[in-house]
């Protein structure tokens, strides 16, 4: 098991005031993930533990990339990979990011 933390800081907070998501079921080649209003609004962590290791620049650039596009301060990002591809992996950071604007 490897565990991986990214830190960003962001332009400005996520949208919306919903607290927390989650997205995704853990099974073999998904993800689940959990996001929390918690952080100052310019701040974004972003927490995986994954059974597969070696691919911490995979996950580096996928992360960079949805913070790049959503921009989402304020909030921790907790996710329990399944062996998930990275482009599942962008789409449901990208849905949880959504689920958190409604």
């Amino acid at each position: 098991m490897e565990s991986l933390t990214f830190r960003h800081t962001t332009t400005k907070p996520l949208p919306g005031t919903k607290p927390q998501a989650i997205t995704g079921v853990v099974a073999s080649g998904n993800l689940e993930i959990l996001l929390e209003r918690v952080l100052p609004p310019d701040a974004v962590e972003v927490a995986i533990e994954t059974p597969i290791a070696g691919y911490g620049p995979v996950w580096e650039a996928v992360v960079a990339d949805f913070v790049a596009r959503a921009q989402p301060g304020g909030v921790r990002i907790s996710i329990n990979d399944g062996g998930a591809r990275p482009d599942t992996v962008s789409l449901r950071l990208l849905q949880g990011a959504r689920l958190m604007e409604a």
